[in-house]
């Protein structure tokens, strides 16, 4: 038969009609001896497995507790299944015990995962890894095949990440890679090579090769020392990218049984590795995992796993785990498509058009790495369709028909951009095997067989520089249209020199472009492209600084020029994925349109990891809240008539003149003229956490009293040197003043020290009035003449939500900052009776905390064990805050505040904005908050 067309996958309908026969056939065999192997054989055939192909009968094994130290395994499939037969009658119990005495003598990659014993009469079947167990007569095989989805390839379980077997695929895949690497083999060829045995193996399980058909080359042709492996694995690929007809007629059996599977996978010749037994070892045990439990989905973290981590990190590489790839998806197109199915549940004529919508939409992801959003984006339109077609037409009416024709959704539906090679054919890979997963659903559902072989359809996936191509001509914008990915994750300080490029060109080199992320160039490319497509949506994972700090004004004050509306969002929430090397960063989600949406979502965290409460919103502006388009500048003065907050001292001394209290008592020692000179130094660790620090501040020294101190002036002169060496010139200007700090702010009187950086658990960032004697470091900010009634304010719930709205990060911690946060922050008016009220509950704030003796702030203010005088305080002042606002009514929550915040702030700016005297004044002047209607004139 050499030269004939390989044989299919079996549909159920022809796997069921073969169960009964076997039934029959079977129904009276007795003898273990004379029937076991035939009875066996048989049994593998029913779902078209060759069980000499997969598996090997009489399997002797040694080193075993029983059985004389040797026994014989009836038959093993290694790492899949192992059969125990008995006679019939015989005890069913009895031969799964002898079956799991056989598991000290099998190597780990042998181990099964199922166990099957059987009598004739009944099987009974063991899932290792779930644990559980069926049992059932043998007439009953043809109405319990849904047991064996391991043997069918139609497998009606979810396939999800979570799955223990990605992990393992993981490791096992990597050790192979690792392997060819070490030997010499890399590059391009080692890329195409690994992802073409993925589809092998993924292939050899799920079937769409006959089952174990790759491991029987691997095992049977291949020689044990592996020497030749590599010219048998090339010769398959030429296999599989020739069409049967076109086979020589002599072509090795095993060879000529695999399918042609065109797609181009297999087109591009490349050169062999030169292979030997560790290689072929390696192959083999990642053949015996069930790689049809693998999700597509997680394809781009498996292979992500074996790149090297700092080529991940510069490529800003985030691997994105398939629950934050559905808060994507959902909003954007999904929850309108299953509200449209669940519609249109009993009127064909709505089901059909919604089959017809299905086959419309596209997805285009510009970034799409290893294809995980599409992946999933192709699987949920799948799964719509499959709905739809079963309640248009149900299993029974339609047979083939709904199973083969009117399934349309294909992968061609499906666009992306990536920039290396190797990630763009990891992602056309996972979608042609997940549109296989797909049609054995579809396969499962109508009895039919439903495969796509060879590969017609493909999706397109373009290598190149996203930023630089013409996207337009790669996925043209329309209805049904969407764009979404999460693109490459790098700050605006760590950009290589190509990719500052790129911001330049996109920004049209727009004077703010360099205070944005790399990820801000997506955005604005693609609301120049949905310029040529209004109807068409996106979305974007981005860092959440986009939406904090300066940021928000450098991007969005164009885009919102151009039309760009917000339509849902996901605000701050910590980045969790499945793959190592977890990415520590805070994210977004950003879904927006040229259309306006029927209803605005957004989606709220209470806390950074905990799950997202849905809200809906009258309008979401660029900060992700709730209220007017506001976009903050820098503003080197208050809005209000307050305090200037300033930063703390900056020394630009090597630590010369910063002391721990042994340190200081140590110099002091020797130098007990010096003990005068020390003053406590207060950083922003100093004021949370009660360590105690000094400064030599020499400052205000007579000239002569230094002469006089010769450790202090080693200390002066090694300040000299460290700042003359320097590569910044204002700091090597400072080595002519050694004594003084290149930043220096004393207050004469009290003043208020706030943390730059907090912790984001934190309910209120914890700040402390200090004596004049403190000099405080740059790592904390400095309010002078500060009052109580200033330290209510700043205290308050209020401020607190504005400076979780608008403070930079870093990572989740709260960046304040005097520029952005302070300066912008809109004070209440300042009546008498309202700085009275603020101020008692300001000082209740402070006594309560003074009346803890021995506590830090950072423990007063822990969000868990925060003392219960000093919480009730501080709801107290959060009242009366929030009623100097004007705020009286019911407790307003934070999306309450920040509107108003916002509408308070944009009533506040508009005025100073409004036309400036001349154009030198608008030259001196600084920008200000823009609200949405001065948004034109800024650009």
């Amino acid at each position: 038969r050499l030269g004939q067309r390989p044989p299919m996958a079996l549909s159920l309908n022809e796997i069921r009609a073969r169960a009964a026969a076997f039934a029959r056939d079977w129904q009276d065999a007795a003898s273990e001896r004379a029937d076991a192997q035939g009875f066996w054989t048989g049994f593998f055939g029913v779902f078209g497995i060759r069980a000499r192909r997969v598996g090997a009968f009489e399997r002797p094994v040694a080193g075993l507790a029983t059985f004389s130290g040797r026994g014989r395994i009836d038959f093993l499939w290694k790492g899949v299944v192992l059969v125990e037969h008995k006679s019939r009658g015989e005890d069913l119990d009895r031969a799964a015990g002898q079956a799991r005495d056989y598991f000290p003598g099998l190597k780990d990659a042998e181990l099964p995962r199922f166990i099957l014993v059987s009598d004739f009469a009944r099987i009974r079947l063991h899932d290792l890894d779930t644990g559980a167990e069926a049992e059932f007569a043998l007439a009953e095989l043809p109405r319990r095949l849904d047991l064996f989805g391991f043997l069918t390839g139609y497998v009606v379980r979810p396939i999800t990440p979570l799955d223990p077997v990605n992990a393992e695929a993981a490791a096992r895949l990597g050790d192979l890679h690792e392997i060819l690497e070490r030997d010499g083999y890399g590059g391009r060829a080692l890329d195409v090579w690994m992802v073409r045995t993925l589809f092998c193996l993924f292939a050899d399980r799920a079937g769409i090769f006959e089952t174990g058909l790759f491991r029987a080359l691997i095992e049977t042709r291949a020689a044990p020392d592996g020497s030749d492996l590599g010219a048998w694995i090339t010769r398959l690929h030429a296999v599989l990218a020739t069409p049967p007809a076109r086979r020589q007629a002599a072509l090795d059996e095993t060879l000529a049984a695999f399918p042609y599977v065109d797609g181009a996978l297999f087109d591009a010749p490349v050169e062999p590795p030169e292979t030997n037994a560790r290689m072929r070892a390696a192959l083999l045990a990642c053949c015996t995992l069930d790689w049809s439990r693998v999700s597509p989905a997680i394809f781009g973290s498996l292979f992500q796993s074996i790149k090297n981590r700092a080529a991940r990190r510069g490529g800003g590489e985030h691997y994105t785990s398939e629950e934050n790839i559905l808060k994507c998806l959902d909003p954007l197109l999904l929850d309108e498509l299953r509200a449209a199915l669940e519609a249109a549940r009993r009127e064909p004529r709505r089901l059909r058009a919604l089959l017809a919508r299905l086959r419309r939409v596209l997805v285009f992801d510009p970034a799409c790495g290893c294809g995980n959003f599409l992946v999933v984006a192709y699987r949920e339109l799948r799964l719509l369709e499959l709905a739809a077609l079963r309640l248009l037409y149900g299993a029974e009416d339609a047979g083939e028909l709904a199973g083969v024709v009117l399934s349309q959704v294909d992968v061609d539906q499906m666009a992306g951009i990536e920039a290396e090679d190797w990630p763009a054919q990891i992602a056309q890979v996972a979608l042609w095997l997940t549109d296989h997963q797909m049609n054995m659903a579809v396969s499962e559902a109508f009895g039919t067989v439903r495969l796509r072989l060879p590969l017609a359809a493909a999706p397109r996936i373009v290598t190149g520089n996203a930023l630089r191509l013409d996207w337009s001509a790669i996925m043209p914008a329309g209805p049904d249209v969407y764009c979404v990915g999460n693109p490459p994750f790098v700050g605006a300080k760590f950009l290589a020199a190509e990719q500052r490029q790129d911001v330049a060109l996109v920004f049209g080199g727009a004077r703010n472009a360099g205070l944005l992320d790399y990820v801000a160039c997506w955005y604005r490319r693609a609301a120049d492209w949905l310029a040529t497509g209004p109807e068409a949506a996106a979305c974007f994972v981005a860092t959440s600084s986009l939406t904090q700090g300066e940021q928000p004004a450098a991007l969005w004050a164009g885009l919102l020029a151009r039309g760009v509306v917000i339509r849902f969002a996901h605000r701050p929430f910590k980045w969790r994925n499945e793959a190592p090397g977890l990415a520590a960063v805070y994210c977004v989600i950003i879904g927006f349109g040229l259309r306006p949406a029927a209803e605005k979502r957004l989606f709220v965290y209470e806390t950074p990891t905990s799950p997202p409460h849905e809200t809906r919103a009258a309008h979401i502006n660029p900060c992700l809240v709730d209220a007017p388009d506001l976009l903050l500048t820098r503003r080197t003065r208050p809005l209000a008539e307050v305090p200037e907050l300033g930063i703390g001292n900056k020394p630009i001394d090597g630590g010369q003149y910063l002391f721990t209290e042994a340190e200081r008592s140590a110099f002091v020692s020797r130098e007990p003229a010096a003990a005068q000179l020390f003053r406590p130094w207060m950083g922003a660790d100093e004021l949370l956490y009660g360590y105690r620090r000094f400064c030599l501040w020499l400052g205000d020294t007579p000239p002569a009293a230094l002469r006089a101190l010769p450790e202090v002036r080693k200390r002066v002169e090694a300040v000299r040197a460290l700042r003359a060496a320097s590569r910044s010139l204002p700091t090597r200007a400072l080595a002519e003043r050694p004594t003084r700090f290149h930043v220096e702010n004393m207050p004469k009187r009290r003043y208020l020290v706030i943390p730059r950086v907090s912790s984001e658990h934190r309910r209120y960032i914890p700040m402390s009035f200090v004596p004049p004697r403190y000099l405080t470091g740059d790592t904390a900010l400095i309010l002078p003449q500060a009052t109580p009634y200033h330290f209510g304010v700043l205290s308050s719930a209020m401020h607190m939500a504005w400076v979780r709205a608008v403070a930079g990060r870093l990572e989740g911690r709260l960046r304040y900052s005097a520029q952005i946060v302070y300066n912008n922050f809109p004070w209440p008016d300042a009546a008498t009776t309202t700085i009275a009220r603020v101020t008692a509950a300001a000082e209740a704030v402070l006594a309560a905390r003074d009346a803890i003796q021995g506590a830090t702030l950072a423990e007063l203010y822990d969000p868990l064990f925060m003392p219960d005088p000093l919480a009730r305080a501080h709801r107290t002042l959060d009242r009366a805050v929030d009623a100097a606002y004007g705020l009286r009514r019911a407790p307003p929550d934070d999306a309450a505040r920040l509107a108003f915040l916002f509408a308070r702030t944009e009533a506040l700016t508009a005025p100073l904005d409004a036309a400036p005297r001349d154009r030198a004044s608008r030259r001196r002047a600084v920008p200000l908050a823009l609200p949405l209607f001065r948004i034109g004139e800024a650009l």
